[in-house]
């Protein structure tokens, strides 16, 4: 199939965080991924087809600022897009890399507006990547609060695209898409049926049902079903929405239940271990389900959580085959990563996850020349996208972190009026922050 050219989620209850601040001149860390680069060595697999290789384009396009820049005849009206998923921690939320890919369109001349679950939720600080930000209140506090507070957000702002990019808060924006709609806030959502079928405790039957490479995966509801997996060590106990750890034996998986049952509640899952390289594919679908772009991609560094701190875009036609296969099953709308290991022995692909919104690194795509972020934009607001080119290969990113060093009052702004503006329309607002 054609490929398409030119484009950590909360756990508490409540959207106000402690009255507690840190000490004027504290800083706010954020993490942040450095522009992409192009390495030495070729990021065609081994196992490709020589043909293939010939056949595709393997040298990255220009940086972002370099690159030719499409007319955005709908993105250069000035319209307001809001993000959610502002925490860059050590497990970064895909807000900052959803926003940066926004600002690297050169036509792109609206606002962003951050909303943000907690006052310390980092990018909030980052007077350069939004114009202004809002605290809302955590997916568990109902549909109704949130609307609640959306609605009186847009009566300040007047929001034209909202993104949401947090597992735990999709359902939610799924539901309420209609009365987002009537308020003139467009949306790119999957259906709630799609949203089921890729679910962690769907993704095994799911991947039989379609003959697709899967990792067995039980439910645990009591820690003494951790000491005993239907299948050999180690094993990888994870969380509903987020988080995982490898357990070796069975001390290990009861630790491992026990901190992700604190962190996401129950069931918490154990998925058999498979030995490999990790590889990512961020792929973008319209209303209809038709996919318009895929960015795969093969970490090179992960985190103790899973998460990748650095990667590199490659060229895999078998990947991509099999990409496509799995994004044609669910019709996909909106972003879509697929996370999968390649066993070493086998050399094939299993497929470990699916989460239904943008990856913290998607500001890769932009890099690769396709910036499926403000694609996502471009089809929310109405426009219709023609199938984006092949991705450039071996673009690599690194993430590192900024220390936001900024005033007090910003904090205190945040937690007492649940509001930071940035930017007004007319013109700064607040000072920048400096950065360390």
């Amino acid at each position: 199939m054609k490929r398409a050219p030119s484009s950590s989620a909360p756990s508490s209850s409540s959207a106000t965080p402690s009255s507690s601040a840190p000490p004027a001149g504290a800083p706010a860390a954020s993490t942040s991924s450095a522009p992409p680069a192009t390495p030495s060595s070729s990021a065609t697999p081994s196992g490709a087809p020589a043909a293939s290789r010939r056949a595709r384009r393997v040298s990255p396009r220009p940086a972002p600022s370099a690159s030719p820049r499409p007319r955005v005849p709908i993105l250069s009206r000035g319209v307001t897009v809001a993000v959610t998923g502002l925490n860059a921690t050590d497990n970064p939320a895909p807000g900052p890399g959803v926003i940066r890919s926004l600002r690297a369109a050169g036509d792109f001349c609206g606002r962003v507006v951050g909303l943000a679950y907690d006052a310390l939720d980092t990018a909030a600080y980052d007077a350069d990547l939004v114009d202004e930000v809002h605290l809302i209140p955590y997916p568990g506090a109902g549909e109704e609060t949130v609307l609640r507070r959306l609605r009186q957000i847009h009566r300040q702002t007047p929001i034209d695209v909202l993104i949401p990019t947090l597992d735990s808060e999709l359902l939610n924006f799924v539901h309420l898409e209609p009365q987002l709609s009537a308020m003139g806030i467009r949306t790119l959502l999957p259906s709630e049926d799609g949203l089921r079928l890729r679910a962690k405790l769907a993704l095994y039957e799911f991947c039989a049902a379609h003959d697709f490479n899967s990792p067995r995966t039980v439910t645990l509801t009591r820690p003494e079903a951790a000491r005993r997996l239907p299948f050999a060590w180690p094993a990888a106990i994870k969380g509903m929405f987020h988080g995982a750890s490898i357990a070796h034996n069975a001390e290990e998986a009861v630790v491992g239940f026990e901190r992700m049952k604190s962190r996401w509640g129950l069931p918490v899952l154990a998925q058999q271990f498979v030995d490999g390289e990790e590889y990512d594919v961020l792929m973008l679908g319209d209303r209809d389900g038709r996919l318009v772009g895929s960015v795969p991609m093969r970490k090179l560094g992960i985190t103790d959580q899973g998460k990748a701190w650095s990667g590199i875009t490659i060229s895999d036609p078998a990947l991509d085959a099999l990409a496509t296969r799995i994004f044609e099953a669910l019709r996909w709308s909106g972003p879509l990563e697929l996370e999968f290991v390649r066993d070493r022995r086998s050399g094939d692909f299993h497929l470990i996850e699916i989460n239904p919104r943008f990856p913290s690194w998607c500001y890769l795509t932009v890099g690769a020349g396709l910036n499926l972020p403000l694609a996502a934009a471009r089809l929310a607001l109405g426009e219709t996208l023609e199938p984006m080119e092949e991705p450039a290969a071996g673009v690599t990113f690194v993430r590192h972190a900024v220390d936001l060093v900024c005033s007090l009052e910003w904090l205190e702004r945040l937690v007492v009026a649940g509001s930071l503006v940035h930017r007004g329309r007319g013109g700064p607002v607040t000072a920048p922050a400096a950065t360390a």
